[in-house]
């Protein structure tokens, strides 16, 4: 059984984190989710509008996720990959090569790193934006 391990915000989950979720799942049979903490998330992309247990119920909610793990570190090492035996490690491609080679580099050098495409349109910073303008 392949284990496949991506990690997101999802905040504010969507159509876009269901098609990644998707395409991350049809990498193997088993597909981890972990999902980082309020503080991570804050300190990396923006304040998250769901706490971490929030998000971690909605991606529990999809059908292509088989099992969630809150309070994930934003940039993994080998101990994680063991500890959770993770087979393969998928992320979108909408990060930099830099951001890839920072947060992924343990995945990258292990040859268990693999990216799939972003979903164009909608993110959890349009619909903020969305939101904003509705007022």
């Amino acid at each position: 059984m392949t284990r496949v391990y991506v990690d997101m915000v999802a905040d504010l989950f969507h159509y876009g984190h269901v098609e990644f979720l998707k395409q991350a799942h049809a990498f193997g049979h088993h597909l981890l989710v972990g999902i980082p903490s309020d503080e991570a998330a804050r300190a990396n992309k923006r304040s998250p509008i769901l706490s971490m247990e929030e998000r971690a119920a909605s991606v529990a909610g999809c059908r292509y996720v088989d099992e969630v793990v809150p309070d994930a570190p934003w940039i993994m090492d080998a101990a994680w990959v063991e500890k959770h035996k993770i087979d393969l490690v998928v992320h979108g491609d909408d990060y930099s090569q830099e951001e890839i080679e920072h947060i992924y580099n343990v995945p990258i050098s292990m040859g268990i790193f693999r990216t799939v495409a972003y979903t164009p349109a909608i993110s959890t910073t349009e619909i903020i934006r969305r939101c904003q303008e509705a007022k």
